[in-house]
């Protein structure tokens, strides 16, 4: 069975904690199970999760103190709150944190894991999205390095530093793309080209292929002060990325 993700259930009920971690593993997730908040915390800063369900009730989350804290533990993590004393002050406060949904017991197991499912795959999207979004910024600091280098030493007979350091440019440049195609093959089985295209056509995509006209600029500018052929066989890999993006 294909693995559906991992999700951390937070309840200090003992009963609804076992059965729903029993329901869920058998749709195929991986579940871990804490008693507690402070638990609960510790679990996230260890490990991965692609989905966190908590009681509102359980010790160490009287007033949702807990779920306020949860972005800044692991950023982005979709929350399913669960209560069985449910209050207007709850659904409320529910409202204003990034709560996925507000689920009263006993719980319907069908929307909860119709709930689960979309929850999940939107927040690995968006972890992937954060992916490319960070070798994007690694790349760009590549290529600022990379321009002082080609400009502050135009008389500079060695290439062989320029080379290792714009063969990781390449790197960043081939990584980034990568991602940006599996991300959005993925999407496009799972919800049809249009959801893929409209991700192509984002600003960091855009951003990106900004940046790689800007490396065969440069490379272009400066290949007289660079008798390299490397430099002219990188030039020539980011123009053939270019016209297959």
């Amino acid at each position: 069975m294909a693995d559906l993700g991992q999700i951390l259930i937070a309840e200090d009920e003992e009963t609804f904690l076992n059965s729903t971690a029993d329901l869920l593993r058998r749709s195929g997730y991986r579940c871990a199970c804490v008693p507690d908040a402070v638990t609960a915390a510790e679990k996230l800063r260890r490990a991965e999760y692609d989905l966190l369900i908590a009681d509102i009730k359980m010790p160490g989350n009287p007033e949702l103190e807990f779920i306020q804290d949860v972005p800044q533990i692991a950023e982005g993590m979709p929350v399913i709150l669960v209560t069985g004393y449910p209050s207007l002050t709850t659904a409320i406060q529910s409202i204003q944190l990034p709560v996925v949904a507000y689920l009263v017991k006993p719980i319907d197991f069908d929307e909860l894991l119709a709930l689960a499912k979309r929850s999940i795959k939107n927040f690995r999207v968006y972890r992937a999205v954060r992916s490319i979004d960070q070798r994007l910024q690694n790349w760009l600091g590549d290529l600022a390095g990379t321009e002082e280098v080609l400009k502050s030493a135009p008389g500079y007979t060695s290439s062989a530093p320029v080379d290792a350091f714009l063969k990781l440019t390449y790197r960043n440049v081939v990584g980034a793309l990568s991602d940006m195609k599996h991300l959005t093959e993925a999407l496009a089985l799972q919800a049809g080209e249009q959801e893929a295209c409209h991700l192509l056509n984002c600003p960091k995509l855009t951003t990106l292929t900004n940046a790689l006209k800007e490396t065969i600029d440069v490379l272009e500018e400066t290949k007289t002060a660079f008798k390299s052929k490397k430099l002219g066989e990188l030039r020539g890999k980011l123009e053939s990325l270019l016209k297959e993006k």
